[in-house]
């Protein structure tokens, strides 16, 4: 109970943060935070250009593995849509006769306990193999093991074989060697830099581009916008097919001639929690929410956009519940939320489907409880998305051959 109460004080100061970051505080000690953050992001700007520079300068080496490696990143932390595009992209690949890896670190993944580092490290112990969350034939890991967007990933791509560890080139090098991989996918890998990518697919969020401009902590940038000149195609996600040539100007700015390819998450169906993603029965078709009391709830960076498409589809929100992005949810969290929702009078609870693999699958549910499918759709840039792989990983033109693609 008292590490309960703990972990919802620690959500609660996290999410006083994000409003300080977002200017939704005011007053003396919301200004005193904002300049101790603001302090802070110097540091962190200058550390993320130092190892720049260190990889640029040949004095840190990246490590290439002869084959094919995609990455897939952001400049930002979060919310960018990432995971939908890394299912994409992989699932093209796989289509196309790739043999092909995701990498990933597993953030907020279960790692080994403490006392077995210090024990590799001090005994000079071979370092173990990167954990297999899938073996492109099943699933082999729980979410809090390998991480929710790793299961997420594994569960929803059949022979794709996806891995975490933080050293990414021996995941890369385990993936060649134990599995025949020719395709590297690096998910969230932009700031990766021992691993050098072929292929850099920044993805920008275009509801929120570039936070304050603020690096971390003081806003939510990982290095400076300028290093957007890294990025061999851009994909513009979470649009609304509208242009925004103020945007476009400032990615052209720093990287003259990219590519850009713009896209939306397009919610597809809902299915109910605990029953198997390949049961076609138990999903509901998104007309299933007009018109219905709804409670919702999620631990994702944007939550404002998931519960937008709740509205757009015409449910009656009666009540909402937001957590830290990967908050991992316990037996008494689960409960509290079908406690609040039964209060406010609501037919169902929805979340997103990051969340949904970070609740038991054993949960008890006294109401329905269901997740949003989301997919990627393009918009502008290529016809479809199989058009913007086979252009980005296969190639005709001499012009883009001489970018590395292979």
């Amino acid at each position: 109970m008292q590490l309960h109460w703990l972990k919802k004080q620690a959500n609660a100061l996290e999410l006083y943060t994000i409003d300080v970051i977002l200017g939704r505080r005011a007053g003396a000690s919301a200004a005193l935070y904002g300049a101790l953050l603001q302090m802070l992001s110097w540091l962190w700007s200058a550390a993320a250009q130092a190892k720049l520079w260190l990889y640029q300068n040949r004095i840190m080496r990246d490590q290439p593995l002869g084959c094919l490696v995609v990455v897939v990143g952001n400049l930002t932390a979060g919310g960018t849509g990432k995971t939908p595009v890394v299912e994409k992209f992989a699932r093209a690949l796989r289509d196309r006769g790739r043999r092909v890896a995701i990498l990933s670190r597993g953030y907020k993944s279960k790692r080994q306990p403490l006392w077995r580092r210090w024990w590799i490290r001090f005994t000079h112990a071979e370092e173990p193999p990167p954990r297999i969350v899938s073996d492109g034939q099943k699933v082999l890991l729980e979410s809090d093991e390998a991480g929710d967007e790793p299961y997420m990933l594994a569960r929803n791509l059949p022979g794709v074989i996806v891995l975490v560890d933080k050293n990414r080139v021996k995941a890369g090098a385990y993936a060649i060697k134990k599995f025949g991989c020719d395709t590297l996918v690096l998910d969230d890998g932009f700031q990766y830099l021992p691993l050098k990518g072929r292929l850099n697919l920044l993805l920008v969020d275009k509801t929120n581009p570039f936070g304050n401009g603020h690096l971390l902590p003081r806003g939510v940038l990982r290095e400076p916008i300028k290093h957007l000149r890294r990025a061999s195609y851009v994909f513009l996600t979470k649009s609304n097919g509208e242009r925004d040539p103020e945007l476009e100007q400032t990615i052209q700015q720093y990287n003259p001639g990219v590519d850009i390819i713009e896209c939306a998450h397009r919610p597809q169906y809902l299915q109910r929690f605990g029953v198997p993603v390949t049961d076609a029965a138990a999903r509901e078709p998104l007309s299933f929410l007009k018109g219905r009391r709804v409670f919702a709830f999620s631990g994702i960076a944007t939550p404002e956009s998931f519960e937008k498409f709740l509205r757009d589809l015409g449910a009656v929100l009666v009540g909402r519940e937001r957590f830290l992005d990967h908050y991992r949810y316990t037996d008494e969290d689960v409960a509290e939320l079908f406690a609040m929702a039964r209060r406010d009078g609501a037919q169902c609870l929805v979340t997103t489907e990051k969340d949904a693999v970070r609740i038991q699958e054993t949960q008890s549910c006294p109401l329905p409880l269901y997740y949003l499918r989301l997919e990627i759709e393009i918009l502008r840039g290529a016809a479809d998305f199989d058009e913007a792989v086979g252009r980005i990983c296969f190639p005709q033109d001499p012009v883009e051959r001489g970018r590395g693609v292979v």
